[in-house]
């Protein structure tokens, strides 16, 4: 099951990076290296935003 998730992925990246005119080691980076983690890091400042303003929803403010 395993091997065929990862061959999907393998796929995916494999497609894009042709749509892309990169290779599959640069999409990999660029997925990897650069989007994954800015994407997690503005999830993460969103979160904190947003117990941010439930703390204070709740304070009555």
């Amino acid at each position: 099951m395993m091997d065929q998730v990862f061959d999907w992925c393998v796929a995916i990246l494999v497609y894009w990076a042709n749509v892309l005119g990169m290779t599959y080691k640069e999409i990999n980076v660029w997925v990897f290296v650069i989007i994954w983690p800015i994407l997690t890091l503005v999830l993460v400042i969103i979160i904190i935003r947003q117990q941010q303003r439930i703390r204070q929803l709740l304070k009555g403010g």
